[in-house]
């Protein structure tokens, strides 16, 4: 082992906890690695930003509510190619370097998909020498932990700082002033005004920076989280008026903001909380990122020619006006010269057609907590109005739907679409429904700004490290260039027809499932078959994501099985992983929807030896690194036109998963890639979608012509394990003007033959790892790395430091 990393690793050990290595526990020895870990990191990342400031390259900072990195220890170790070394250091101590890394907890920084690409677009900007900062909320207790209660979806605090904030490194001395509420007032003295605030609540946001390394690569990139705190921790005048509570009161209130990753909102007071997150985030952000180029340069003037501010999804669409507030009230500058400098600053990635995602706010709610940036809204509203006037004379209903305040509320993607100089989808066919459909009229207005870069994955994440066997195998075809080139993947397609390959494609696919069900035993108790098709489907709870469907046809499946329990199949374990937001009751009533059909299931030991459900609690990162390289059917089977891209697609792809899925998202793309005869797809197309609902969709109409159909729907009556879901039966059927949103019944009959003739081609192994391989061989162009590069040329305009 390099000296150094010993040295570095003894030296924790008696410094933090006064022992030896011998004396040390897991958990002390994981602790110390983290420290010594992050001095190496902080070194490198000082030396990065040096040559940054010598060089005076352009710097892009991505706002991003949520970063879902999953575990740091190996990730860090792995790119920073010192792996061997640690292993070695603690095998020396008696301790596997695997039992290391299971001391480590998921930080709880992110939900779905939006956060996970984040993490992965962090890791590709470090790998390819770009600077760039990320920035997002220090979450005590991230989103929730999932707890399965007799089915149901409980949510806990997910209490993960404890053991993991030896990654952060606190920067007191960069902590910014936020203000909310009160009143805002112009004084105007020699032809300036100054904006005077007047009871207002100011908030402290205190930054804790955490390095996300490269592979390799000199560079280091900063992940800067903003924790709340009050500016008055505590009134020590109340607290000897005995007033104890009163006196804390501030300082609880300001804290919440960081408590909680998305707060449930279906009450006034979460609505608030949320706005109140998202300026906290924006205005702390943008006040550092100017604060840092002004000690570069001087000046604001130059802000545009280098920095690029991305806005990822909605949530941080207040920089818009808070730019402006700064360029405004703080620096001096005329409106037209401030918002010149802001829209050419500003770049913003839509992620969702979906509506409640596509967020808008109370106007009141609005005015109370932001005034002085509803004001400036106000403003840029009113300009815009103006000038589209000019452009669509007379068309209100246009111009009305492209306003940013209306029918009293204050609209989020109209603001950002406004306020920024580049618009991109996330997948090809999304791109194209946003300048067809979403935002149809300001491509009318402004063509130029809009663009696609479709997502992307870490490949040595979710490939090189978390499926070592399989990466193995690739540097044994085609050597290891794919680690920083991607697109070499390709050459592997030239191994289909090789039988010693294709015979260790699937041992390798077996030892992962193994891999997955010893881990899934120690948590449970329960045993899978590592013989059956591992059908996976692991998304956010939501009704567009169709994991109904999914459950529909595999009540399908044990309808048949208990009607003749000797019919014969291949093994099928169907396994789900999600979360449904706390306030989301009929995500949530289809989770206890899968874990009682599950639990009925167990207790018939003929049918469960041919039919698993498995819902794995708390899903998260580190679950997917085990779960993903050991599945063979990937479901992607949201809606069609309902899904932005995906990125969990890609993931199952590289690992050898064939893709079970509608023509929605980044499945268009994929079987571009891999050709129909190595991708199983199915249902309606978006138009097809389009034009089902205004001809008017009934979803009685395939129940009444469907035996299948009306035999689950009197199963879900019935219901199992005890439990009746007739509020199910009422959505399919009966609920509100649309029943059946999403469509279930209209693509049944689709998914289900799709379903068979996957089933039917498994026992075909040989066949079948073609296809897989074919998958992994294409999945080259899905790269975080690819992605990256796009937005790099073509959006935020920088270069990799030299």
């Amino acid at each position: 082992m390099n000296k150094i990393y010993n040295d570095a690793i003894v030296s924790k050990l008696s410094r933090y906890f006064g022992i030896s290595p011998e004396e040390a526990t897991k958990e002390q020895m994981y602790k110390a690695s983290v420290l010594a870990v992050r001095d190496i990191l902080t070194t490198k990342r000082k030396e990065f930003a040096q040559k940054v400031r010598e060089q005076k390259e352009k710097r892009v900072y991505y706002l991003c509510m949520e970063f879902l990195l999953g575990r740091s220890l190996k990730v860090n170790l792995k790119n920073l190619g010192i792996e061997d070394d640690f292993r070695e250091f603690y095998e020396n101590y008696g301790m596997g370097i695997n039992e290391i890394y299971d001391m480590e907890t998921d930080a709880g920084l992110g939900n779905g998909g939006l956060g996970r690409l984040a993490a992965c677009f962090m890791d590709s900007l470090s790998s390819l020498s770009i600077p760039a900062t990320g920035f997002s909320i220090l979450y005590e207790y991230g989103m929730f932990k999932q707890k399965i209660v007799d089915g149901e979806q409980i949510e806990l605090p997910d209490i993960w700082l404890p053991n993991d904030e030896g990654w952060l490194v606190q920067r007191q001395d960069k902590a910014v002033k936020v203000r909310f509420g009160g009143h805002v007032t112009e004084e105007w003295e020699n032809g300036k005004c100054s904006i005077i605030y007047s009871d207002c609540e100011e908030v402290e946001a205190v930054p804790y920076d955490m390095m996300i390394s490269g592979a390799n690569s000199d560079a280091v990139s900063v992940l800067r989280l903003w924790r709340s705190q009050a500016t008055l921790k505590f009134d020590m005048n109340l607290f000897s008026q005995g007033k104890y509570l009163k006196a804390v009161e501030d300082s609880t209130m300001a804290s919440t903001i960081s408590k909680v990753l998305y707060p449930a909102d279906n009450h006034i007071e979460g609505k608030m909380l949320r706005l109140t997150q998202q300026y906290f985030l924006v205005s702390a952000s943008l006040q550092t990122i100017l604060q840092t180029h002004l000690s570069v340069y001087n000046t604001l003037d130059n802000l545009a020619e280098k920095v690029s501010i991305h806005i990822n999804d909605t949530h941080p669409a207040l920089a818009v006006p808070e730019l402006m507030r700064l360029l405004l009230d703080e620096n001096g500058y005329s409106w037209d010269d401030a918002w010149r400098i802001t829209v050419n600053t500003l770049t913003y990635t839509n992620h969702t057609v979906m509506p409640e995602a596509l967020e808008c706010w109370n106007l009141d709610i609005f005015k109370l907590r932001l005034p002085r940036i509803f004001s400036i809204i106000n403003e840029i509203n009113e300009r815009f109005c103006a000038q589209a006037w000019k452009k669509f004379t007379a068309d209100w209903d246009k111009i009305g739907r492209m306003s940013i305040i209306c029918d009293n509320q204050v609209r989020m993607a109209n603001l950002s679409v406004i306020g920024s100089n580049k618009i991109n989808g996330v997948s090809a066919l999304h791109s194209e429904i946003l300048k067809k459909t979403v935002f149809r009229d300001f491509y009318d207005m402004y063509p130029e700004r809009f663009t696609n870069v479709t997502n992307g994955i870490a490949h040595r994440r979710w490939l090189c490290y978390s499926n070592p066997e399989l990466a193995a195998l690739l540097t044994e075809c085609i050597g290891n260039g794919y680690y920083t080139n991607p697109e070499e993947l390709k050459r592997f397609e030239e191994f289909k027809d090789d039988r010693e390959v294709i015979k260790k494609l699937s041992q390798i696919k077996r030892n992962n499932k193994i891999r997955f069900i010893e881990d899934y035993k120690s948590k449970t108790g329960i045993e899978l078959d590592p013989d059956s098709i591992f059908d996976v489907q692991i998304k956010r709870l939501h009704e567009y994501k169709r994991q109904l469907l999914n459950v529909l046809n595999i009540i399908s499946i044990y309808i048949k099985l208990k009607e003749d329990p000797s019919i014969e199949m291949t093994p099928h374990t169907f396994i789900f992983g999600a979360k449904a937001a706390s306030g989301y009751y009929h995500a949530k009533e289809i989770i206890k929807l899968i874990n009682c059909l599950s639990a009925e299931i167990e207790k018939n030991d003929t049918i469960k030896k041919k039919l698993r459900v498995v819902f794995t609690e708390n899903y998260n990162v580190t679950t997917a690194e085990m779960l993903i390289p050991a599945s063979d059917i990937s479901e992607q089977i949201s809606l069609a036109g309902k899904e932005a891209s995906g990125t969990s697609n890609m993931k199952f792809m590289i690992n050898g998963s064939i893709t079970l899925g509608t023509l929605d998202g980044a499945n268009v793309e994929i079987r571009e890639a891999v050709g129909d005869d190595n991708i199983c797809i199915f249902g309606l197309t978006a138009q097809e979608v389009n034009d089902m609902w205004n001809r008017g969709y009934k979803s009685s109409v395939f129940y009444n012509r469907s035996e299948t159909l009306r035999k689950i729907i009197d199963a879900l009556y019935a219901g199992f394990n005890g439990e009746s879901f007739a509020s199910v039966v009422n959505y399919l059927l009966f609920d509100g003007q649309f029943p059946d949103p999403y469509m279930n019944f209209a693509d049944f009959d689709e998914y289900q033959k799709a379903q068979e003739k996957l089933v039917n081609l498994y026992p075909d192994r040989s066949e079948w790892q073609k296809k897989c391989l074919v998958n992994i061989a294409n999945a080259g162009r899905f790269a975080a790395d690819r992605a990256i590069k796009e937005y790099a040329d073509n959006i935020w305009h920088v270069r990799p430091v030299k």
